[in-house]
């Protein structure tokens, strides 16, 4: 068991056990990595917790956070719990009305804001947001002007913020364990808004007990020590992030280094070395094709070279599954196939992975399976924001591809009569804030969570995820037909970035296309294109057929009626600006259906395929 029971209480269990440890890492302007140890940890969210009591937060209020990953991210959070109250954890990437309703459906009293882009969203919808009073700028820069002259408002920076907290507190004698004390296993933790493909987001209540447990009953699949340590970059007001890649890791004492962008990850696991990465499936995903891409133009020994030794992998993994270890020949030949090829893999994410954790959404059998030939294992979970989030894991010990694994202690996974997997546990939500209406309809009388997910257990007990129950698409001709599988197998082409695909009510599959422009880029110059611009390459005939080809492949391992038979090459990634992938990258299917409606007549009007029947 666990020696608390509520986060506050891991917090002070943390810092007090690692109070010598450097438990965070950031860059700083010069690119040198700067450590805080636990103590240093400890004293500045004691000092920003007497500040945040001085401005009335408390137990039944709200304090929100706007910002990137980084140690201040995670020490706000720690001081907003302290004084009894909740976070609101919102998307950086979001825009300025839908910081608004977050901001003022949650009733946020104060929010931090990374830098003055994120206080810049705050000052424009400041008026819609009647209980927010106090914006803290946690980068130090200073707000001033007209919107701050009513008395109602207040700004801080952080290290103002630091200061007055010191001063209060010494000035009221406020004691920080004894703050750290007052929350309960069943009070509100956090609050966090679904990115939701469809209406308004809806914010989850979870607790500390759903939290604490799911870290207690994660770390039974997972182990994680005080020498491990992690690259942060998924976003932490992401439940998975939040609650594996914050909560988790320093509940045992394991260092967190906070990457500098997305696009410094490759170069930041370099510098940090660490043994373990939580990534989406399109982390995955891209380290797989720039892998592929860059054998297919080496020289032809180097080429098989690759393939002979990704073939020793496979065979060292069939038998590492069936729990028989590599002996004699075949041993000797993944050494050598470890020295030539994968050693150089493994130096690329730092040379010190022990595994990597893949969640959020459905990860390609295939690309899992190519990462574990390598010896580099991607453990695939399942779970939801409603779920704190952690349903089911594979383990280091047992494995399996295309699965998400077995549930956790203390959770139960069940089949509904229509395939929808349903949840029951400790994990599972308060429910939806000032939304008892949407709750019941989600959490039954006996507990059971419905997750709108259509999946099956296997045996063992593993679940696989076929699709989202909303996302089946039913042709025609009347076979349903499951998109997330299809998609997942085009995903591996070098080719293709990302894809939709659709065909409901249609009388063949079809998809949307948005090809990588890196490889489009590449195939121009090889096929004398290069002059050509992407609008005109995405239609000429050469492009379209060599991703047809590579989308055909890609269906042999489908039944007729389910194989995509036509596509359409878009001229742009979707985006989270257009509404077009939610900021967990989930595709928003209705907004891409709309916003691409004439290219997807296009490719039906006047077909003649026929409906499938088998």
């Amino acid at each position: 068991m666990a020696r608390y029971s509520t986060i506050t209480g891991m917090f002070i269990n943390t810092t007090d056990r690692f109070a010598d440890t450097y438990l965070y890492y950031s860059a700083n302007n010069n690119g040198m990595w700067e450590g805080l140890r636990g103590k240093d940890i400890r004293h500045t969210v004691e000092d920003l917790s007497y500040a945040l009591v001085s401005l009335g937060l408390k137990k039944g209020v709200q304090g929100a956070i706007i910002s990137g990953n980084g140690p201040r991210w995670a020490m706000a959070d720690y001081a907003i719990l302290s004084t009894g109250a909740a976070t609101v954890a919102i998307y950086p990437s979001l825009i300025a009305k839908q910081v608004a309703y977050i901001l003022n459906h949650s009733e946020s009293h104060l929010v931090f804001a990374e830098n003055t882009e994120q206080a810049a969203k705050v000052l424009e919808i400041w008026d819609e947001c009647p209980h927010l009073k106090t914006l803290i700028v946690m980068d130090d820069s200073r707000i001033t002007g007209a919107d701050l002259d009513k008395k109602d408002r207040q700004s801080f920076t952080y290290f103002d913020l630091l200061e007055s907290g010191q001063a209060y507190g010494k000035e009221h004698g406020l004691n920080f364990e004894e703050m750290c004390r007052t929350p309960k296993p069943d009070d509100l933790l956090t609050l966090i808004y679904t990115s939701g493909t469809t209406g308004d987001p809806k914010g989850v209540m979870l607790s500390h007990n759903n939290m604490v447990t799911n870290i207690e009953d994660s770390l039974t699949c997972i182990q994680i020590t005080p020498d491990d340590s992690l690259l942060s970059f998924l976003p932490l007001c992401h439940s998975f992030e939040r609650m594996a890649g914050h909560f988790l890791t320093f509940s045992q004492g394991a260092t967190v280094y906070y990457a500098e962008s997305i696009e410094k990850v490759a170069e930041n696991m370099q510098a940090t070395h660490p043994t373990i990465l939580i990534g989406a499936p399109r982390f995955y995903e891209k380290v797989y094709n720039r892998v592929i891409e860059k054998v297919s133009k080496d020289p032809a020994l180097r080429q098989k070279i690759f393939w002979w030794a990704l073939a020793q992998g496979k065979q060292v993994l069939d038998l590492r599954m069936a729990g028989v270890k590599a002996k004699g020949w075949l041993a000797f030949k993944y050494k050598v196939a470890d020295k030539l090829v994968f050693s150089k893999m493994k130096a690329r994410v730092g040379g010190r992975i022990r595994f990597f954790i893949s969640g959020s959404a459905p990860l390609s059998a295939d690309i899992a399976e190519f990462f574990a030939m390598m010896g580099m294992v991607v453990l695939e979970g399942y779970g939801l924001t409603e779920t704190t989030p952690v349903i089911t894991v594979n383990k280091l010990e047992q494995f399996k591809f295309g699965k998400v694994g077995a549930a956790i202690p203390n959770v139960e996974v069940k089949i509904a009569d229509d395939g929808e997997v349903l949840v029951r546990g400790p994990n599972v939500m308060m429910g939806y804030f000032k939304n008892p209406e949407a709750t019941k309809e989600t959490i039954d009388d006996d507990g059971w969570l419905f997750t709108g997910d259509i999946g099956e257990l296997d045996d063992d007990g593993f679940l696989k995820i076929t699709d989202r129950k909303k996302s089946i698409l039913v042709t025609s001709g009347g076979k349903n037909v499951a998109p997330a599988p299809l998609e997942n197998s085009l995903v591996t082409s070098p080719f293709i970035e990302q894809v939709v695909v659709i065909g409901d009510q249609r009388n063949f599959i079809s998809a949307l296309v948005v090809p990588s422009f890196e490889k489009l880029k590449s195939f121009a110059e090889e096929q004398g294109l290069a002059a050509r611009s992407v609008d005109e390459l995405i239609k000429d005939d050469t492009v379209i057929a060599a991703v047809e080809q590579e989308v055909a492949k890609a269906m042999e391992a489908f039944s007729r009626y389910e194989q995509v038979r036509k596509i359409t090459l878009l001229p742009r990634e979707l985006s989270i600006e257009r509404g077009e992938i939610t900021p967990t990258l989930k595709v928003k299917r209705n907004v891409v259906l709309e916003h691409f409606a004439a290219e997807i007549e296009a490719m039906y009007a006047g077909a003649m395929a026929q409906p499938d029947r088998a």
